[in-house]
């Protein structure tokens, strides 16, 4: 019966909503109740005379510039405010209603009417509920009217009167840092996020933490998602969100053990405290445990659909015999090495193909020409059908991409998903060593296949297996002489990271007067030269990076500059902002965590 009685008050309020719009005078109104009302309720005329008042006072009218017209509920003996004319005991009065009448229901409907200028109006007027903005937004996203739910939920989270909300506001907040992730409002995401962090309610202080790290940990900005944590850490010392955050960035940052320390800081605090349910606790415990696997399991059951195909792939990957021979050879003249493709792995391809339907964009270093995670139920369970289909170096490309597009920025991902694949290459890679000293360029036969497939795994594996990613890349950087995956650069990252500075130096001086020296080969060598405590090659060194980008020490010293984003397909300027930003966010938490390098990069501005 409940059921049925919503379904009539939501006839009846959209009846009457249509009404009110036509004269917004409540005498008019009253007319239509009582002509047209009761049929939302099988001709019960009291009920629809009782409840009409009720929602004429919540309703916002535009001649009223959105204020509403309330009526003063009558006394006992008063006259009743339907216009009856009978006193209110012995009419409206006598009436009760099934449920509560929910208070913003009217400006509910209506903000779901309104378009163009006068729902712009409408919510610059700020008299709007919360209550109604939250349930109206929601509905808007859920009808796939992503442009109507921003600019609805932007007034509820405008940061006006952060008291107001309602504490079911977490999911339309997400929806909204979504929608502007989905339309590319990186600035209005940010803003909000900060606002949120500022000065919003504790209720919604851990989303907006969780989303901000993760935002920078997206971006490798692995500085600013420290920065980031440190502020969380103040404004909310007892969160149990701070642990799950801790243990993501930590592993960002290389610290298997360190994350898995202080996870369990985090399991002994807060189960003193007590707060906890069993389920977070029970999280907390394996967090402490483990941290990269739980953090797996986390993100396999939050992918829902590709879960059990995501764990069928994991035990496939796992169980992968040796990988077989293939045909590599030196060209007689210029004893480079040519990789070419055999007729059994172009059938193997073509058989994957039909299933993944996507073809590598060959005009970017790691891309796709289309999504491959549409169908990607449909590929995973037909590759772990066909396991063979992963000895052509063109499948493992593929899906190497694949894998690192979705989830190389996540640590945890990589010794279940990728480092297989990194095992497969390297025995292919063996093969075309024991062929001979030559160069295996980027541009001969097949060789491309072989070299992106590299790139990938080395980029995908940079933060959850470093030492096998850099191992891989030094391979790759012996058999590719020419460098043509920019792999001197990520190597001397990761050895700085790993206070390599004499073996960073090393690699930054060789070749470094072959005309190729980019940022970030530059920067390294100053930072592991002033880590050496060779102050002056480090002065001379500092020279070349103001040569070549007169951006970066602007950008490694300041501590919140605005961002500046690469060309749409990913490539930056040599000598641009953007190139500084890109290296800023890369290594600054190098430089900020060597002691006094910054004030020296400061010196030097």
């Amino acid at each position: 019966m409940l059921a049925v009685w919503v379904d009539q008050l939501l006839g009846f309020a959209s009846g009457a909503l249509s009404a009110i719009r036509q004269q917004e005078h409540y005498p008019d109104f009253m007319t239509w109740v009582r002509a047209k009302g009761a049929d939302s309720f099988e001709g019960d005329v009291a009920m629809a005379q009782a409840l009409a008042p009720v929602l004429w006072s919540q309703t916002p009218l535009e001649r009223l510039d959105f204020a509403c017209e309330p009526l003063a509920t009558p006394g006992r003996n008063e006259p009743c405010w339907c216009d009856s004319g009978r006193k209110f005991k012995q009419c409206c009065y006598q009436v009760e209603f099934p449920t509560e009448i929910p208070d913003q229901m009217m400006w509910m409907l209506s903000l779901r009417e309104w378009k163009g200028a006068t729902l712009k109006a409408a919510l610059d007027s700020q008299q709007a509920p919360a209550q109604a903005l939250l349930e109206a937004g929601l509905i808007a996203a859920e009808s796939g009217q992503t442009g109507r739910a921003m600019q609805i939920l932007e007034s509820l989270f405008d940061g006006s009167d952060w008291s107001r909300l309602p504490e079911q506001a977490e999911p339309a907040f997400e929806i909204l840092l979504d929608i502007y992730q989905e339309r590319g409002f990186s600035r209005k995401r940010a803003d909000l996020l900060d606002d949120v962090m500022e000065r919003g309610p504790l209720f919604l202080r851990g989303v907006a933490l969780e989303r901000l790290c993760l935002m920078h940990l997206d971006n490798d900005d692995l500085d600013s998602a420290r920065g980031a944590f440190v502020k969380a850490q103040q404004a909310l010392p007892d969160s149990p969100t701070l642990a799950y955050i801790e243990a993501m960035l930590l592993l960002h940052e290389g610290h298997e053990q360190e994350a898995k320390e202080r996870a369990n800081f985090w399991y002994r605090r807060l189960v003193r405290q007590g707060d906890l349910d069993e389920d977070q606790l029970d999280f907390l415990a394996a967090l402490a445990d483990n941290p990269g696997a739980t953090l797996a399991d986390q993100l396999l059951s939050a992918e829902e659909d590709l879960a059990t195909p995501l764990v069928a792939l994991q035990a496939l990957l796992a169980a992968l015999p040796i990988a077989p021979k293939i045909d590599v050879s030196a060209d007689p003249e210029s004893g480079r090495l040519l990789y070419n493709t055999s007729a059994r792995e172009e059938t193997l391809f073509a058989a994957w193909h039909e299933q993944f339907q996507v073809l590598v964009d060959e005009d970017v270093a790691l891309g796709f020409r289309d999504d491959p995670w549409g169908n990607a139920i449909e590929w995973m369970s037909a590759l772990c059908a066909h396991p063979e289909w992963l000895d052509a170096p063109q499948v493992v490309q593929d899906l190497t991409l694949a894998l690192t597009s979705r989830f190389g920025s996540l640590p945890w991902m990589a010794p279940s998903l990728l480092e297989p694949l990194a095992l497969r290459l390297s025995r292919w890679l063996e093969q075309a060593r024991a062929e001979g000293d030559g160069n295996l360029c980027w541009d001969d036969a097949n060789n491309a296949m072989l070299l992106r497939t590299g790139l990938a795994l080395v980029v995908g594996m940079e933060r959850g297996a470093r030492q096998h990613s850099r191992e891989l890349a030094e391979e790759l950087l012996l058999i590719d002489q020419e460098d043509s995956l920019g792999l001197r650069e990520l190597v001397l990252d990761q050895l700085l990271r790993d206070d390599r500075n004499e073996e960073a130096l090393a690699l930054a001086e060789e070749n470094d007067d072959d005309g190729s020296l980019v940022l970030g080969l530059l920067m390294g060598k100053a930072l592991a030269l002033y880590r050496l405590e060779q102050r002056e090659a480090a002065e001379a060194a500092l020279g070349d990076v103001l040569g070549h980008n007169r951006y970066a020490l602007e950008l490694i010293c300041a501590d919140s500059p605005r961002p500046s984003m690469p060309h749409p397909d990913g490539q930056v300027d040599p000598g641009s902002r953007a190139e500084a930003w890109q290296y800023r966010t890369l290594m600054r938490d190098q430089w900020r965590t060597t002691p006094g390098a910054l004030d020296w990069l400061e010196t030097h501005r």
